[in-house]
């Protein structure tokens, strides 16, 4: 009897760049969670404007909430009218009744949630994060291993150039000199940046041999 192939679902996650800074987020949640989520959104939007919303705030958290002004604590328990103005919410807390009176109270009013540890709840995941200067690259294994991102990340973070910021200067400022339209200027710049996607393969041979 023939085996039937293991049928591979896709991820199909609409991956995107928030202006954080230009919303409203409300963290529920102060503690070793809290802390991770605040600092993967401070990281990456130093700015953001976050309201913490927790009964009991660890000294870590606090320490790193006081290094951003926009980032303001109210050592309370949740109410709803802490939903008001929200654009996106964060749930970290162990409280997982909590958790979900908070989502059905978020999905009434249409607000974006990322719950902790529970995909089923999450409109959106905080994925991992490589970041080199101008260059950001975000990874998702929608949901299902966030530890294998995190080992990607490293390995990404080792292979990309610490130089990758002069590039990205040196393209933008050729990218604005180009003169023509749009299809003549992406034609230029793919040419120019042929090089960066050269990759290694072993022939019949078993010698390492460079295509583009």
């Amino acid at each position: 009897m023939k085996n039937k192939k293991t049928e591979v679902k896709s991820n199909d996650l609409f991956p995107v760049f928030l202006k954080l800074q230009n919303f409203h987020t409300l963290l529920v949640g102060a503690g070793n969670v809290g802390l991770e989520k605040l600092t993967a959104l401070v990281n990456n939007t130093p700015k953001a404007r976050i309201k913490v919303v927790a009964t009991a705030v660890s000294s870590e958290f606090q320490s790193l909430a006081d290094q951003h002004p926009h980032v303001v604590i109210v050592k309370r328990p949740f109410i709803e009218g802490d939903l008001d103005g929200m654009t996106f919410v964060v749930l970290a807390t162990d409280d997982h009744q909590l958790h979900q009176y908070i989502y059905e109270l978020a999905k009434e009013r249409g607000i974006l949630l990322n719950v902790a540890d529970t995909p089923d709840l999450c409109d959106v995941y905080l994925g991992s994060i490589v970041k080199k200067g101008n260059l950001k690259v975000g990874i998702s294994t929608n949901g299902k291993s966030p530890t294998l991102a995190k080992r990607l990340k490293e390995v990404l973070n080792e292979c990309l150039p610490e130089e990758i910021e002069e590039i990205l200067d040196n393209l933008h400022a050729i990218r604005e000199s180009l003169k023509g339209d749009f299809t003549y200027k992406v034609r230029k710049l793919n040419e120019l940046t042929a090089g960066l996607v050269e990759n290694k393969v072993v022939n019949h041979d078993g010698e390492a041999s460079q295509i583009k």
